[in-house]
Formats: C-alpha cells, structure tokens, sequence
C-alpha cells in the first residue's frame, strides 16, 4: 500500500536503508530474540552493507520478531530524506537518527491506516477529514529532525486514532456483529475456534497463541492486535478492517486461511499442514 501523489512509501525497502531497525532498538533475549542488545548497538548479525547476514533463516536462528518486523517505509524515509543519504556510521547523526527512527515509524503506520481508510467505500462519509490528516501526517514525514524530534506523536496519533475509530464503525455497520466489543481483551490462548466474530472490534486484544481457527473474522477491526502464535487456520479475514502484514507474519495460518486482497500469505505458512476443521 503506498500513499497517494508523492508521499512516502510505505512499504520497507531495506536497500535504501541503513539498517535502522537492526541498530535503533534495544532485543531482550526472549522468543522473539535469541540475544539481548542495547539500543543503538548493531546487532551482531548486520553485515557492512547494512543487509542482515542470517535474514533467510531468521526463524529457524531464533528471531522471529525480526521477520515479523515493519518499519511501514519509515527507514529509507529517515536515511535518504531526513538524513539525506548519510548513514549513523557518523558519530554526530547517529544519536538523532535513532531517536527519529521510531517517530517516523509512527508516523508512517498511520499513513498506511488512513490510506486503508480512503479505500473504504463505507467512510466516504469521513473522506474529508481523513485526506486532511493524510495530508497533514505526510507533512510531518518531510520535515527535520529537530521538528520530527519536538514533535507531540503521542498527540498526533490520539487525533487520528479518534478519525480511524470512526472509520471503523462506519466500515463495520453492515457487519453481523459489530457491536460485539473484545477491545484490549486479554484473549491469550483462548479457543476461539469456528467463532462468529464478523464486524468485532478487536483493537489492541491480545490474541497471543489464541486458536481462532476456522473463525470468521470478516470485517473485524484488527487495529494493534497481537497475533503472535495465533493460529488462522482456515480462518476468515476477508474484510478485516486495518490487518497490516506484520500481524499475519508474526500468526500461523494454512492454505486455507482467506485473506485480504492487499495482503500476501506468510512464507511459512506454506510448509505447514493443514490444520482446517474438517467439515
């Protein structure tokens, strides 16, 4: 998905970046991370070209929360644009680089909620509105990093976050059950198998290893959610209302699993057998 005009990508292109996400954040050694890392340290596995060294295996290495990981274009917007090519290997850059990095990064993923919304047929109602705030948050991609770093974000992203929830419900009035509300439910490891959750708003639930297969999630909203471990297995997410890829990545699906158009099937889901229900 890209924003519209010149806008940003938002999409990760690793080649016109530097590493970014492989330096700027801190890992903590857990099922995420095989190692601890401090925020601002390369990780070990960052070649001199900044490409990662084990980014075909990185499951199979222990880091899946790096093959789960989007920056939404962000990266490339901080080191050709912000930064204008030149990368943290400079002491004097570095500092602010990093401290940028995960502004623009917010920035950029409510670029990519807000395009998902223009394409909504549903919120016509809010297009207006929603083109101002593309506008307005495209605006604040372009600037420095003095201004990116005095920047309100956690301001800025409450207006748009109130614009998206309307959004939201103007996308799912037509569901069949979208005032069932599981926002921020702690739904880990729950059996959600065969459950009816078209039009749910499921913003921010935390549906770690949940069992939702053969669910139908059609026009769920799936703002933030964690799906790490979920299984989708023959699940329905046709519809569903701000799945970004990172949250399919980090679940477990199968061939059956319906997905939204603008969405790819995970790599590794495809190794995986079958695990539908059966009729």
């Amino acid at each position: 998905m890209a924003a519209h005009g010149a806008g940003p990508s938002l999409r990760a292109d690793c080649a016109r970046c530097f590493g970014l996400c492989c330096v700027a954040p801190a890992f903590t050694a857990s099922t995420d991370f095989a190692i601890d890392k401090d925020a601002g340290r390369p990780c070990p596995n960052l070649r001199p070209d900044f490409r990662c060294g084990i980014h075909t295996s990185l499951r199979e290495r222990g880091f899946p929360g790096c093959a789960v990981y989007d920056c939404f274009g962000a990266g490339q917007q901080v080191a050709q644009v912000t930064f204008g090519g030149q990368d943290w290997r400079a002491p004097h850059p570095a500092t602010q680089m990093f401290a940028v990095f995960p502004v623009m990064r917010q920035l950029h993923e409510l670029l990519w909620y807000l395009t998902e919304a223009l394409a909504r047929p549903p919120a016509r109602p809010l297009y207006d509105q929603l083109r101002a705030a593309r506008a307005d948050t495209e605006r604040l991609t372009g600037q420095g990093p003095e201004a990116l770093l005095a920047l309100d974000i956690a301001a800025h992203r409450q207006g748009v976050n109130l614009l998206l929830r309307q959004a939201s419900e103007l996308i799912r009035a037509g569901a069949r059950r979208p005032d069932l509300d599981r926002s921020g439910a702690d739904l880990i490891g729950a059996d959600l198998r065969r459950a009816d959750l078209h039009g749910a708003n499921l913003r921010g639930a935390l549906l770690i290893g949940a069992d939702l297969t053969g669910a139908d999630l059609g026009l769920a909203d799936l703002t933030g959610a964690d799906l790490r471990g979920a299984r989708l297995a023959g699940a329905d997410l046709r519809g569903s209302v701000f799945l970004t890829q990172s949250q399919l990545d980090a679940a477990t699906g199968d061939t059956d699993t319906e997905l939204p158009e603008s969405l790819r099937r995970p790599a590794h889901w495809c190794v995986q057998p079958s695990m539908s229900p059966k009729p």
